[in-house]
C-alpha cells in the first residue's frame, strides 16, 4: 500500500509575513490502489476545491474523489445565514453596536471576499474575480488545487485554519527573510486575479496527522449540519471515517505531526502555523466523527488518548482555542455529552475527567489571577501573541455554550476547589469583561477605549486600512496590476478603495491602543480562522427564540439533543 499523500504548493519564499503561511493551497490525494471500475472518479466535482479525497482502503473497497474542505464552508456559509435570518431581531435603539444579527451578516461576508478559483457573480463582494486558476498545475504532480479560499490578506490557502474554520462554522450552526524581490505569495502586494508567479507544490505523507485529525473533525461536524442531506452527509462520514483508519493507527516511529517535523513537510508554513501537537487533533477527530455515527469506538479511542494530549499541551496554550488547541473544546463536547447523554462504563471517568476541567476553564476565564485583562476589559488569553481577538471570540463561544447547558440543567453554578461561580457570572463574563461590564463580542465591535469596531463595515468607525491585497487594490475592471506597481498600495496612507466587509482585524495591544495602518499587519490583518470564531460567538449570544407560552421547557437557541442524534444510550459497534 502507497502512503497517504498530503499535497501543498509551497511559494518560492522570498520574505515572510509574520502570519502568513507559505501554502497556497492544500490537496489531500488517497492513491492507495488502482483506480475503481466504477464512474465516481471521472465525475468531475461541482464544489469548490481546496482538499481532494479520492481513497482506496486496502480491502480494495473504493469510493469517489468527491470532496474538497473549502466547499463545506461555502455550503455552510449559506446555512448560516438562512439561520441567523429565522432568528429573532435584537432591538437596541441606544446601543446600535448590538446589532448582532447584522454582525453575523457581516462577518459571514468576509469569506466570499476570500474565495479562489471561479468567483460567483452573485457574489455580494464586487470586488473579487477569478484568481488561482492554474493552482496545482504548473507542478510535477499536476493536481487541481482551483478553489479554495485564501487565509489572511495573503493570496495564500492554507490547510489547518481552512479546515478548523470549517469544524467550528459547522459547530455553531449546530449548537520575513532574504532580501531577494522574487514574486510571490509573500512578496508581491497583488490582487489575486493579477497573479502571474509560479505557485510550487510540496508532499507530506500519512504521519501529518494532526491536520488529519482536524480534517476528520470538519468532515464530521459538517455531516451533522447538513444530516437532513442523506448522501452528502454519509459521503462527509464515510471519508472521515476512512482518513480516520489512516491516521490513527499506532506508528512507534511517529513523534510528532505535520509541521513539527524536521523534513521538507510543510516547509516554511510551519514557521507560521507551527502545530504543537498531534494527539490533540486526533483526539478532536475522533469526538466529531462519534458525535457524527453514534460508533463508540471514536469514542474509545478519544477518551482514552485525551489524557496524553494533555501531556502534550503547553503551558501558554492552556485555555485557547484556536487553531492550534482542540483540548479546550474538546472537553466542552465531551461535558455536554456527560450532561445530556451520559454513556456510563466505561466512559464516566473521562467524561467526569472533561467536565471538571471545563469548571476550571469557566474558573479562570472570571480569575483576576490566572488571565489578565487590558484596562478596556479585554481579556488576554496569550498576551505575548498578539491577536487576542481571536482568542477572546472564542473563549466567548465556549463560556455561552456551558452557561447554556447550565441553564438547560437548572444548576445555579460551578465550582473549581475553593472557588465557585455563578450561572449569572458566567453569563456576565460571556456578556461583559469585568471592569468595563462589556460583552467580549462588543469590545470587538467598539465598545472599547478607541471607541472602534473591530470588525470592517460595523458601525460608524472601523478600520479603514485593512492590511490584505483585494481590498487595498482598486478594482479597474481589465487593467492588471503587477507586484511592483501594488507596493504603493501597500504603503498608502489612503483608505482602502475596497470595504471588506465583516472582517475581523487582529485588533489593539494590550494596552487597547490600535493603529490603524495597512502595513502594521499585527493590527489590521483578518484570518478565517479568526472570523470563524468571531461567527461562532455571535450566534451564541444572538438573542434565542422565546419561550412559549404553552411550554414548561426552556428554550436558549441550543439544540439539546439534535448532535446526539445518532448516540444511543448503550453504543454499540457497528
Amino acid at each position: 500500500m502507497h502512503s497517504v499523500k498530503y499535497v501543498h504548493t509551497i511559494s518560492e519564499a522570498g520574505r515572510f509575513l509574520p502570519s502568513a503561511s507559505q501554502w497556497n493551497s492544500t490537496e489531500i490525494d488517497f492513491n492507495l490502489a488502482p483506480q475503481s471500475s466504477n464512474s465516481y472518479g471521472s465525475l468531475p466535482s461541482r464544489y469548490s476545491k481546496s482538499f481532494d479525497y479520492d481513497l482506496v482502503i486496502t480491502d480494495k473497497a473504493y469510493f469517489k474523489r468527491f470532496l474538497y474542505i473549502s466547499a463545506l464552508a461555502a455550503l455552510l456559509i449559506p446555512a448560516l445565514v438562512l439561520l441567523i435570518h429565522f432568528l429573532p431581531h435584537k432591538h437596541h435603539p441606544h446601543s446600535p453596536t448590538k446589532n448582532l444579527t447584522l454582525a453575523v451578516n457581516q462577518a459571514l461576508t468576509f469569506f466570499d471576499a476570500q474565495k479562489s478559483g471561479n468567483y460567483p457573480n452573485y457574489s455580494p463582494v464586487k470586488f473579487r474575480g477569478n484568481s488561482g486558476m492554474q493552482d496545482g498545475k504548473v507542478s510535477n504532480l499536476n493536481a487541481d488545487l482551483v478553489g479554495g479560499f485564501y487565509d489572511s490578506g495573503n493570496n495564500i490557502k492554507f490547510s489547518f485554519p481552512t479546515a478548523y474554520a470549517v469544524t467550528i462554522l459547522s459547530w455553531s450552526v449546530g449548537s520575513t527573510g532574504n532580501d531577494t524581490k522574487v514574486s510571490n505569495d509573500i512578496n508581491c502586494w497583488q490582487r489575486p486575479e493579477d497573479m502571474s508567479y509560479v505557485r510550487p507544490v510540496s508532499v507530506c505523507d500519512s504521519t501529518a496527522s494532526d491536520l488529519a485529525g482536524e480534517i476528520i473533525a470538519a468532515l464530521s461536524a459538517a455531516s451533522i449540519v447538513f444530516k437532513d442531506e442523506i448522501m452528502y452527509s454519509g459521503e462527509l462520514i464515510k471519508a472521515a471515517g476512512k482518513l480516520y483508519e489512516v491516521t490513527s493507527r499506532e506508528d512507534p516511529g511517529r513523534k510528532q505531526g505535520t509541521y513539527t517535523k524536521v523534513d521538507a513537510c510543510g516547509g516554511e508554513a510551519r514557521d507560521y502555523y507551527n502545530s504543537t501537537s498531534f494527539i490533540d487533533e486526533l483526539v478532536w477527530g475522533g469526538t466529531w466523527l462519534f458525535f457524527a455515527t453514534g460508533n463508540n469506538s471514536y469514542l474509545a479511542y478519544a477518551t482514552e488518548r485525551f489524557k496524553a494530549a494533555e501531556d502534550e499541551e503547553t503551558e501558554s496554550e492552556k485555555g485557547i482555542f484556536y487553531w492550534n488547541n482542540k483540548l479546550t473544546a474538546t472537553a466542552v463536547l465531551l461535558t455536554r455529552l456527560r450532561f445530556f447523554r451520559d454513556l456510563g462504563y466505561p466512559y464516566e471517568g473521562a467524561l467526569r475527567s472533561s467536565s471538571s476541567r471545563t469548571e476550571i476553564l469557566m474558573c479562570s476565564y472570571l480569575s483576576d489571577h490566572i488571565f489578565n485583562k487590558t484596562q478596556g476589559g479585554l481579556i488576554l488569553l496569550r498576551p505575548g501573541s498578539g491577536g487576542a481577538l481571536e482568542f477572546a471570540a472564542t473563549a466567548s463561544f465556549l463560556s455561552k455554550l456551558y452557561s447554556d447547558y447550565l441553564d438547560l440543567l437548572r444548576r445555579s453554578g460551578g465550582s473549581c476547589g475553593n472557588d465557585g461561580f455563578s450561572l449569572q457570572m458566567l453569563r456576565r463574563f460571556s456578556i461583559s469583561q469585568v471592569k468595563y461590564n462589556r460583552l467580549c463580542v462588543h469590545y470587538i465591535l467598539g465598545d472599547n477605549p478607541m471607541k472602534m469596531s473591530y470588525m470592517v463595515g460595523f458601525g460608524d468607525k472601523y478600520p479603514y486600512q485593512v492590511h490584505h491585497r483585494s481590498a487595498s487594490i482598486p478594482w479597474d475592471d481589465g487593467q492588471h496590476y503587477t507586484c511592483a506597481e501594488g507596493d504603493r498600495w501597500l504603503y498608502s496612507k489612503e483608505p482602502n478603495p475596497n470595504l471588506l466587509v465583516g472582517a475581523m482585524v487582529a485588533g489593539p495591544d494590550i494596552f487597547d491602543n490600535f493603529s490603524d495602518e495597512r502595513d502594521k499587519l499585527w493590527f489590521t490583518e483578518p484570518s478565517i480562522a479568526s472570523n470563524a470564531g468571531l461567527v461562532a460567538a455571535l450566534i451564541a449570544l444572538h438573542d434565542p427564540p422565546r419561550k412559549s407560552s404553552n411550554s414548561a421547557s426552556l428554550n436558549l437557541g441550543i439544540d439539546q439533543t439534535g448532535i446526539f442524534d445518532k448516540i444511543h444510550s448503550t453504543p454499540s459497534n457497528p
